[in-house]
């Protein structure tokens, strides 16, 4: 089967920026900001983008470029005992993250609706939580779907669903073609309009204003490549999947270069837009900034919401403008995470993509229900939290072991190289080999450490264990099941190669 092509690098680049600019990169970065160190906590974040972030996008991109090939393919060319590791990213990606992301998405295009109205009133809060959500008092009290959301996502999954059934070039390139610079047009409204605010200095000030102290603080740095690692994509199998389609002749150092200066600028720009708002709240309060932050699904749905309701001037305008931004980017990670699951089972199977497209959307939309119930936020706290603090930090950990030192990373970096115009030299084996894994198991084991003292946010351990560990073991042994199915004629001829040939296909 013929492999379709990006039909130019900028609408890779494009779509693997869009990959990594996501819902987080509006508030998650802005409140870890705030809360290691402000401008102090973007030293720590620089250096995690060059010593970690970077070196893993270049191993990414590498790997798929060379094999031509999703990450279970990628890795079973390694050696079969591996491809397990290269379904298990994509498909704890797709039938984990993407399931509440895409309800996530949904609750974007119900509030970009009740922007035209200010919908949620003078209590954002209760409004978000009572009457959107419906919420319920227990993870286990399901108490039925929210109908508003259950149409937001069905939409959501529609959308995605006929982005990436056009393919590659037909589809997702010009998606994000659309989608990454009008993104981009819209928070640089949002972040001038921001600044023009009374009170926004202040905001901007906390934001900008660096606690040395906390240059200190291990934690500080343990968050620090916690946030580069899960803000650029990696261990999704997406990177690997992107790359498999770009031509021969790519400057692949380049291109990891552009996409994580790229999401790390965005991350970095749109703060001064979310701390100028909350600066004008803060001001109009009366209140400290640290009175008014909030984080993660809060701080879009209820903070933003009671800022956008106090502005002197075209609110709804504002309203409409910011939830449009956050569809943007919801959607353009949302079709890699289904693009990654499709390429993993189109190059082991030779299904039709389309089909393969649709019978996964229609599987993911189902698989989002429970999300789109009044337990929902429950549910979706648990399974973020289990599935990215160990889900993605376990898998990208392996993926380093399995690179650098079965597959040796000089082999590698010696194809990378072939075709880059900028060089990498052996650091970067020490650092896919040693320093990134070992980065990430502290991070693992200071997650773990946490969670044995205290149970995560107050929950129930049975709810942890089987909504959040659970997860985890059932997307591991749909992986295996995947695993044992054996590869077609040729596509792994060259897997009892020596070992330094192993990926001169």
């Amino acid at each position: 089967m013929e492999r379709t092509k990006w039909r130019s690098n900028m609408g890779f680049l494009l779509a693997a920026i869009g990959s990594a600019v996501g819902l987080g990169n509006i508030w998650r970065f802005s409140y870890m900001t705030y809360e290691n160190g402000g401008g102090a906590f973007l030293i720590p974040y620089f250096v995690a983008l060059l010593t970690a972030g970077i070196p893993l996008m270049i191993l990414e991109y590498g790997f798929g470029h060379k094999i031509h090939g999703s990450s279970n393919l990628c890795f079973a060319r390694i050696d079969r005992k591996w491809e397990w590791l290269g379904w298990w990213m994509p498909v704890f990606a797709m039938f984990g993250i993407m399931l509440y992301y895409a309800v996530v998405i949904g609750w974007c295009i119900n509030y970009t609706i009740f922007s035209l109205t200010l919908k949620w009133g003078s209590d954002a809060q209760g409004f978000f939580l009572n009457q959107f959500l419906g919420i319920s008092s227990d993870v286990w009290q399901i108490g039925g779907f929210k109908i508003s959301i259950l149409i937001s996502t069905f939409l959501v999954w529609g959308i995605c669903w006929y982005i990436c059934y056009k393919d590659i070039d037909r589809g997702i390139e010009k998606a994000c073609k659309i989608f990454m610079p009008t993104l981009l047009v819209l928070t640089a409204i949002l972040v001038f309009w921001s600044m023009t605010l009374e009170g926004a200095g202040s905001g901007i000030a906390w934001y900008l204003k660096p606690n040395w102290e906390k240059l200190l603080n291990w934690d500080v740095w343990i968050a620090a490549y916690g946030q580069t690692f899960f803000t650029l994509s990696l261990a999704f199998g997406i990177m690997i999947a992107y790359a498999s389609y770009l031509p021969k002749d790519t400057d692949i150092i380049q291109n990891a270069f552009i996409t994580s200066f790229a999401d790390c600028f965005y991350s970095v720009f749109a703060g001064f837009a979310v701390f100028g708002v909350l600066g004008y709240m803060a001001h109009t309060k009366g209140v400290g900034i640290d009175q008014v932050i909030k984080s993660g699904p809060t701080l879009a749905f209820v903070a933003y919401p009671e800022a956008i309701s106090s502005l002197p001037f075209l609110r709804n305008v504002f309203g409409v403008l910011f939830f449009l931004a956050l569809l943007l980017a919801g959607f353009s990670s949302g079709i890699s995470l289904i693009e990654a699951f499709a390429c993993s089972i189109t190059d082991k199977f030779d299904f039709k993509r389309e089909r393969v497209v649709t019978v996964t959307c229609i599987l993911g939309f189902l698989g989002s229900l429970i999300f789109t119930t009044r337990a929902g936020l429950y549910w979706l706290d648990i399974a973020d939290h289990f599935l990215t603090s160990y889900g993605l930090i376990l898998a990208g950990i392996l993926e380093c072991i399995a690179v650098g030192w079965f597959l040796k990373a000089s082999v590698l970096r010696n194809h990378i190289n072939s075709i880059s115009g900028w060089k990498i030299n052996k650091i970067w084996d020490y650092a896919i080999k040693i320093f990134t894994p070992g980065i990430l198991l502290i991070i693992l084991v200071t997650n773990l450490m946490g969670e044995l003292k205290t149970a995560y946010e107050g929950y129930k351990v049975s709810a942890l264990l089987i909504v959040g560990l659970g997860w985890l073991v059932v997307t591991l042994v749909v992986s295996i099941i995947l695993t044992l199915r054996p590869w077609g004629e040729g596509k792994l001829a060259h897997e009892h190669l020596p070992e330094e040939d192993k990926l001169m296909i």
